[in-house]
């Protein structure tokens, strides 16, 4: 390859930033454009950032022959439209978290990947970091024993009047936001889908929820308990307990160049130091990876439907305040 994949930013959303220091460092990727809703905001952000190509419309920006890769990072409620417009454009696509906000949008989502070709995962960064595929190692080795629960949490203190966010029409809420982070992590770490889920939730003033519990149980008697919100201090964490020790993870979702984890064992705790990279890399090169060298995306579209599935039906048990089984035991 004598080129780099030619990235475009779909929306001047807050969150661009943080993929422009990896796509900046990359070997084989480089950002190359960004479309707004006027030509004057993206001839400004372009200029702001460096970026070579402003395009004033979504749509101008989709149809950019030298754009390989769309980053889209819409609002919420956007993401399944505009990922599929891009991929019926001809472009690969890396769509922010949540994949989607129903099933039938995950679903069509898939139908244009494979039908058009091109690369589509979902941008849950944490998911291709050092620390977390060394997580999964020390999991998968038995070092702890069969895992008896995954705790998590993940708050911040959030109140934008204005933002997307609180806004329920547009995929607004705590558990979308930062629920899906312990979410996908307990699945991904137990390689299990859950059985049944149970959740609380509190809601505001625009009818969102602001704070959320729950908790899921998987096959083998594997519980998750987590919580998410907008409403208290920063907190992010994950706890796994297995029947021989237990793993504590202070910065799960956004480690950088060099992180810990707690491995407890015996009563006696041993740190493990990780070497890390840029919290964002990871995807990036696992974009490029899928697209130049066909390999299969880190986290699959039917990994990414899972995890819909599994918050579509906390949501439902919250509002009905019954368990809600997914599958059969």
């Amino acid at each position: 390859m004598t080129e780099k994949l030619r990235w475009g930013l779909l929306s001047t959303a807050k969150i661009n930033a943080a993929l422009f220091k990896p796509l900046a460092k990359s070997k084989r990727n480089t950002l190359f454009a960004v479309g707004s809703r006027s030509e004057e905001s993206a001839q400004a952000y372009a200029a702001e950032h460096g970026i070579p190509r402003a395009h004033g419309s979504y749509e101008a920006l989709l149809a950019d022959p030298q754009v390989d890769v769309i980053y889209n990072s819409l609002p919420n409620h956007l993401h399944a439209e505009w990922t599929i417009k891009a991929l019926e454009a001809g472009k690969h696509v890396l769509c922010e978290k949540p994949f989607a906000l129903t099933l039938a949008e995950v679903d069509a989502m898939t139908e244009a990947a494979q039908r058009t070709g091109k690369a589509l995962a979902e941008a849950f960064m944490y998911r291709t970091h050092p620390q977390t595929l060394k997580v999964k190692e020390i999991i998968d080795s038995g070092k702890i024993g069969k895992i008896l629960l995954v705790k998590g949490g993940f708050t911040f203190t959030f109140n934008r009047p204005g933002n997307y966010r609180l806004d329920p029409a547009f995929g607004g809420g705590a558990l979308w936001d930062v629920g899906c982070y312990p979410i996908s992590y307990a699945r991904s770490m137990l390689g299990l889908e859950p059985l049944e889920v149970f959740g609380w939730q509190a809601t505001g003033e625009s009818g969102i929820d602001e704070s959320f519990s729950g908790q899921m149980r998987f096959p083998g008697d594997v519980h998750t308990q987590f919580d998410c919100g907008f409403r208290g201090p920063f907190r992010a964490f994950i706890e796994i307990v297995g029947e021989q020790g237990t793993l504590e993870i202070p910065s799960p979702f956004h480690a950088g160049k060099k992180s810990e984890i707690l491995l407890v064992r015996d009563g006696k705790t041993k740190t493990i130091e990780i070497k890390g990279q840029h919290q964002y890399l990871g995807e990036i090169e696992d974009m490029a990876d899928a697209i130049l060298l066909g390999k299969a995306p880190h986290i699959s579209l039917a990994d990414s439907r899972a995890n819909v599935a599994a918050i579509l039906a906390l949501y439902k048990s919250a509002k009905t305040g019954k368990v809600v089984k997914l599958k059969s035991e």
